[in-house]
């Protein structure tokens, strides 16, 4: 129902642009009296002679007036303030309209084909689209220094976009997401601290953090295209573009062919923290049951200690350990919160020990695996700045050793617990789920919006591109400023609406998702609208001459995107620093350009 109204209103924003195509007139003159400051056939008094014909005034004030030209022919365009105003609402609606198409075909298409390529590389370039039509037809078309003129609306739009998303719409989606937070977890679906700038806020899984440093290595190209600038060097700009455009294009690819993989890279990490939990939830038992330390004192393996784990494993005392005997201290022992199946997890540790591939674990392999394993977790310990692994401070006060043994697994298993908490925040069980797979209409509707929304971003890109120049040229205003503020109000606002809806979830899984998603928006923003906007500049051979723009974007994606690679909670207090980041950045562009005379 919602898609037939947005497909009805896009047909009548259509029909009635064509509907209005702006029409010339003329003003009557009598032949005979071109040179008379009267446009009047007659006054109504006097009695003209002459022959009784009437002509166009070719004199007349109109043709003084400045015109625009309409594009394809037909569609309408004026030079005056409001009536460029109308023409970019309503361009700007059908660009909206072009996003929520495309947005809506492809999570169809999601839903058919799965995550693999068509989450990886479809969608991505498919959520771009409307922003990289906007930049590739603001310097197509025209002479050299029309492009020049109008690139400017491509890199407003380029900018704007961007910074819109990691201040305003992450802001908000901090805002409208907000749970308690306790020990820097929100707490699902539970919020009683009110606005507390401290005790409030979302938190997310480490995929997001990771996404977050992926947008920050995205800013290479910009920094690479700025260097002769830094240099005040002009014989080697335009190189500097084609190597920013060789660089961009890769970290595009490389960027697709992470999110191809990264279903599968998710799936392997998450199975090896949950293997390593396993390992640390068994040594952990096995040295409740023997009272004997693991670990000398300078923290290498104890392999007496060991040996005697062996023992207690080794029910049958036949010196080997056989697959249902280890399946036997598995099913024993109740590993907490961890849902998995019990005779994979003994395959797998299986795998592990016996290195001889004979179906049975020695006491040469038990100890040899186990003190691997201790080698391993003492490692990740000392790295991680906990003495505990390496000093006797684990000593109880009775300065029993085997104490301390027992502490560091105890330690190194809840950071297990939290590493593995990090990574999967929770399963999709409450989330609806619908099966479009056998549904041949679902396919033919995919497709059908994906086309849509294509041919609509592709047709108005250009007129509401013009409608921002002669705005620009009727107010006086920048024509960088008014996209850098209005266009991103139609190309992300379908993207800023979905961010919101899962926000308000308050759930830890939908909130990361939430920010995943607009990481990964701003790093397409980085590669793929930027790409377009340097072969541009490259092929027409156009002016690079956006060092303010540049320091702008460097600035909020580093900033955020450092911040949030560090830390996976975000407490209501960062919603407001990611609100004031949109005026300062407006603020530095202004100053810098034409304060300072950097344009």
């Amino acid at each position: 129902m919602a898609m037939s109204k947005h497909l009805t209103l896009s047909f009548l924003s259509i029909l009635f642009l064509i509907l209005c195509d702006f029409s010339y007139g003329r003003f009557i003159t009598h032949r005979t009296y071109f040179s008379l400051s009267s446009d009047l056939v007659s006054d109504g008094v006097l009695q003209l002679s002459g022959p009784p014909c009437l002509a166009l005034n070719r004199s007349s004030s109109f043709s003084a007036e400045s015109t625009c030209e309409q594009t394809y022919g037909f569609l309408p365009c004026t030079t005056t303030i409001l009536g460029n105003i109308f023409l970019i609402v309503v361009y700007g609606y059908l660009m909206f309209l072009s996003a929520t198409y495309l947005s809506n075909g492809s999570e169809l298409l999601l839903e058919i084909l799965g995550p693999g390529v068509v989450g990886g590389l479809f969608l991505p370039i498919l959520g771009a689209l409307p922003d990289a039509m906007l930049i590739l037809v603001s310097g197509l078309s025209g002479s050299t220094a029309t492009a020049q003129s109008q690139v400017s609306v491509g890199m407003g739009l380029l900018a704007g976009s961007t910074i819109m998303l990691l201040t305003i719409i992450w802001g908000t989606c901090v805002i409208v997401g907000k749970c308690d937070l306790v020990d820097s977890v929100a707490q699902d679906a539970k919020d009683t601290k009110g606005f507390n700038l401290t005790e409030s806020g979302v938190s997310t899984d480490i995929w997001t953090s990771y996404a977050a440093r992926v947008m920050v290595v995205s800013v290479i190209p910009f920094l690479i295209v700025q260097i002769p600038q830094v240099l005040s060097s002009t014989s080697g700009r335009h190189l500097a573009v084609l190597i920013a455009l060789i660089v961009s294009l890769l970290l595009l690819i490389s960027y697709c062919l992470y999110q191809v993989l990264q279903p599968w890279i998710q799936r392997r990490k998450i199975a090896y923290v949950m293997h390593k939990r396993v390992i640390l939830g068994l040594l952990t038992d096995l040295r409740k049951r023997t009272m004997d330390r693991l670990l000398k004192d300078n923290g290498e393996p104890d392999e007496e200690g060991i040996k005697k784990l062996f023992s207690v494993v080794d029910t049958d005392c036949d010196k080997k350990i056989s697959h249902n005997e280890l399946r036997a201290l598995i099913v024993g022992i109740r590993f907490e919160e961890i849902d998995m199946n019990k005779d994979d997890v003994v395959d797998k540790l299986m795998r592990d020990f016996d290195t001889l591939q004979d179906d049975h674990i020695d006491q040469t392999e038990f100890v040899n695996c186990v003190s691997k394993w201790l080698k391993r977790a003492t490692r990740i310990r000392t790295a991680s700045g906990d003495p505990g692994s390496r000093t006797p401070r684990f000593l109880n006060a009775s300065g029993d050793p085997g104490s301390r043994t027992l502490r560091f697994l105890d330690a190194f298993y809840q950071d297990t617990y939290r590493e593995h908490d990090l990574l999967d925040v929770g399963d999709e069980s409450d989330e609806e789920i619908t099966d479009a797979g056998g549904s041949r209409w679902t396919s033919i509707k995919a497709v059908l919006l994906l086309l849509l929304g294509t041919v609509i971003a592709a047709a108005f890109a250009d007129p509401l591109v013009d409608a921002v120049d002669n705005f620009s040229d009727a107010t006086g205003i920048p024509a960088f400023f008014i996209s850098f503020i209005v266009l991103p109000l139609a190309t992300n606002s379908s993207e800023a609406v979905t961010s919101i809806i899962f926000a308000r979830r308050k759930k830890r899984q939908t909130a990361s998702l939430t920010f995943s998603e607009l990481y990964g928006a701003a790093t397409m923003n980085n590669v793929l609208c930027l790409s377009v906007f340097l072969a541009l500049v490259y092929i027409r051979g156009l002016t690079w001459d956006f060092s303010s723009e540049v320091l702008v974007i460097i600035i909020v994606c580093v900033v955020v995107g450092c911040f949030a690679s560090v830390r996976t909670h975000f407490p209501l207090w960062t919603a407001l620093v990611a609100f004031l980041l949109y005026p300062f950045s407006l603020v530095l562009i202004y100053v810098l350009d034409y304060v300072l005379g950097w344009s």
